[in-house]
């Protein structure tokens, strides 16, 4: 029971962890604001983390388990590749009210750690490389492999200016709007994909 509880206790941390570092950024997030966040004692805290870099290390893994999660479940919810790559496109409108106040979690946390030069760094970017490499088999799929890497590159490149804007002017009609434009873009990568592949086969 012990034990049970002393887990229970650890995930609620790291749970509350890991809504201060996106609302507040790590370099802010104390242990007493976490006590406080799950409603401990601040030697509850310690007891389970004894440095801050300890908690960073298990935020990220919980976000990147989360984001394996959540790609496996937009592979089963979806028809095909085109669906899948949606899927995170939309991702945009989902988290909107979340992004126009804190930005992106992935992108904001891997700016705050590059410029603190933060050992945890590398860590923090596996989630991105989920991201991806996820895309790029997507792409891939489409019949883009040759340039499925480079296209999955520009999505993401271009979904972090979205939200960076967005959060900087507050303004969701123009994150509703280049959510419009990435859709009209995987469109135009899908038709381009379907009129070469005959000609591929052809050959």
């Amino acid at each position: 029971m012990k034990t049970t509880h002393a887990k229970a206790t650890r995930e609620r941390i790291i749970e509350a962890a890991d809504r201060l570092v996106y609302q507040k950024g790590f370099e802010y997030m104390s242990f007493a604001d976490l006590a406080g966040a799950v409603g401990i004692a601040r030697g509850n805290v310690t007891f389970h983390f004894k440095t801050r870099d300890e908690i960073m290390d298990a935020v990220i893994d919980l976000r990147l388990d989360r984001t394996r999660q959540m790609l496996e479940q937009w592979e089963a919810d979806g028809e095909g590749a085109e669906d899948h790559i949606r899927s995170f496109i939309n991702i945009l409108i989902t988290n909107r009210a979340k992004i126009l106040l804190h930005g992106c979690p992935v992108g904001t946390l891997c700016t705050e750690l590059a410029k603190l030069e933060h050992p945890a760094l590398p860590h923090a970017n596996k989630v991105f490389g989920l991201f991806r490499d996820w895309l790029a088999r997507q792409f891939s799929r489409l019949g883009c492999a040759v340039e499925a890497d480079a296209l999955s590159m520009r999505l993401l490149a271009w979904s972090q200016g979205i939200a960076t804007l967005a959060q900087a002017f507050h303004d969701e009609t123009f994150l509703r709007a280049e959510v419009r434009q990435l859709e009209d873009w995987l469109q135009s990568v899908t038709a381009d994909a379907e009129k070469t592949a005959p000609r591929i086969r052809r050959n």
